[in-house]
């Protein structure tokens, strides 16, 4: 077992070890049926703990990798057509949530997001409670210290590495601003760009995206979609140099831009100097087995800032989205916007950290698609 553990990284052992294992599992150096070693060789082999081991096998038997068989030990229970397309980690892709507020639930005030799964997050009360009772004794008073204006520095870093292992984008914790929701995020975005400029958007889309774009002052154009997207003829006439899309599972038509489609708006953008919002609503709940490849990381010389929020993930109450600036943006951001205090308490951003840190976040992700593929 030839694996390495780096004693100075930041990321912990047993997701190393994790890492390293569900690579192997995925690329078929453990195949289908197949024993594993036992944790004791694994802490051997890779110079960590038992206990090291016993994390990164739990890790894995909850992810459906493996299987423990009582007495005998874990057994591979990973085969291709079971999971999600893999990242490059050979790891199924995961990311976080956004919107889809129905219009009922707009008539009657409230701010539930609606997920695929039917209404609300079944995220694990449990395993909620218990990192905020975490939290309250690890980080002490400092849940009462005022949040950076950008977001605290500590989910920030957390947002990048999970990115970064789910989603292929590698970026900076200077450029991750933290906010209270997507309509929030969806005004410092106009407030950044410009109020008195035309934001094109999809026809249909979340109807919240063209009310903060005009009650900021700029003009909305309705681009209408066609099967794999926006309409080309659509987007070449259109005036607009800045372009507002949901590549994945558009709400509320559910079409899904497919890679050529991801292409062109990358290419209207670079031929027009212009800004692609990316608004990634829903992906973290796909059942597809088709790489969703986000057009941050498909971006090559063109600005595209990356929007998520967690209330169809976690829970409705918990209003905490963030957005992701290109490099070349970060500094328009801080001197227009950077005076902005952060609309998210420090406490529930420690939660959200500490919920991606350990991995119950993606956990619990895994399972709902689990979940839903066995219905299909």
């Amino acid at each position: 077992m030839n694996y390495s553990i780096d004693r100075k990284a930041q990321e912990p052992a047993y997701i190393q070890l994790y890492r390293m294992l569900a690579r192997d599992i995925v690329n078929g150096v453990y195949a289908y049926g197949t024993k594993l070693p036992s944790k004791r060789t694994i802490a051997t082999e890779t110079g960590t703990s038992v206990i090291t081991a016993e994390h990164a096998l739990t890790l894995l038997t909850e992810e459906g990798y493996i299987d423990s068989r009582e007495r005998s030990g874990f057994f591979v229970t990973y085969r291709d057509e079971d999971f999600l397309s893999k990242n490059v980690e050979g790891r199924p892709a995961a990311a976080s949530g956004s919107h889809a507020e129905t219009d009922e639930q707009n008539e009657e005030g409230t701010a539930a997001f609606v997920p695929q799964t039917g209404g609300q997050s079944d995220f694990p009360f449990s395993v909620l409670t218990k990192t905020m009772r975490r939290v309250i004794l690890d980080y002490g008073e400092r849940i009462m210290v005022k949040s950076p204006n950008h977001g605290c520095q500590e989910l920030r870093e957390e947002l990048c590495r999970y990115l970064a292992r789910s989603r292929g984008i590698s970026v900076k914790p200077a450029q991750v601003v933290v906010g209270s929701g997507a309509e929030y995020l969806y005004g410092m975005i106009v407030q950044l760009l410009g109020t008195e400029r035309i934001y094109a958007i999809e026809k249909p889309s979340y109807r919240k995206i063209s009310e903060v774009y005009e009650a900021m002052g700029a003009t909305v154009e309705m681009l209408p979609m066609a099967s794999d997207g926006i309409d080309s003829d659509a987007l070449k006439h259109t005036p607009a140099r800045i372009l507002h899309v949901t590549p994945f599972n558009s709400f509320p038509s559910g079409i899904t831009a497919d890679i050529s489609k991801k292409k062109e708006y990358l290419r209207w953008a670079k031929k027009r100097g212009g800004v692609l919002i990316e608004d990634n609503y829903d992906s973290e709940l796909t059942v597809s087995r088709k790489a969703e490849e986000p057009l941050f990381s498909m971006a090559d010389g063109v600005d595209v800032i990356y929007l998520n929020t967690f209330s169809g993930t976690i829970a409705p109450s918990m209003r905490i989205g963030y957005m992701v600036l290109p490099e070349s943006l970060v500094q328009l951001f801080n001197t227009r916007l950077g005076f902005y205090s952060c609309t998210v308490p420090s406490f529930e951003q420690y939660v959200l950290a500490e919920l991606i840190r350990s991995g119950d976040f993606e956990r619990h992700i895994n399972r709902v698609r689990r979940e839903k593929r066995m219905k299909i």
